[in-house]
């Protein structure tokens, strides 16, 4: 359970962190190039949820949609995995790596009223739209949570027989 929280908190607290920095330091959609066009730091404030999904949604909706059915979301999963023991280490993981990172995202939506990202990847083979740390760790939890569902199962049938 240390471990869970402590996964939590330092998702958040990363994620945090690099936004304020970027906050302070990067002026809105300007453009610095770490490593040529691959890699781009930019600031823009997202005011929807992924892509700009539901940022012209009218402010009630907006609440219900991008903080409250969060908050349950994430209130459900944490309940899971504190009270349900018999998840894998990397669903665990997952599930830690996707709260953490979804309570970065939604207290910035509560607190600025909009989430801040600021890198975009171009590695030919992958590109993407601008993102931040938190999206990376839902990404990673998510990435953790298909492959225990995928190959823990066999090992669990496996075992069985």
């Amino acid at each position: 359970m240390i471990l869970i929280l402590s996964l939590i908190f330092l998702n958040i607290g990363c994620d945090q962190i690099s936004k304020n920095v970027v906050r302070k330091t990067i002026e809105p959609y300007e453009r610095i190039e770490v490593f040529k066009d691959s890699f781009v730091l930019t600031k823009v404030e997202n005011t929807g949820a992924a892509y700009s999904l539901g940022s012209d949604l009218g402010p009630i909706l907006k609440i219900l949609l991008l903080q409250i059915l969060p908050i349950i979301v994430l209130l459900f999963l944490l309940r899971q995995i504190l009270i349900k023991t018999d998840y894998s280490k990397e669903t665990n993981i997952g599930f830690a790596f996707i709260i953490g990172g979804g309570i970065g995202n939604l207290f910035d939506r509560i607190m600025y009223g909009s989430v801040t990202d600021f890198m975009i990847l171009d590695l030919v083979v992958i590109k993407t739209e601008i993102f931040n740390l938190a999206d990376v760790s839902i990404m990673i939890g998510a990435i953790l949570v298909l492959y225990s569902s995928f190959f823990g199962k066999k090992e669990a049938l496996e075992t069985i027989k």
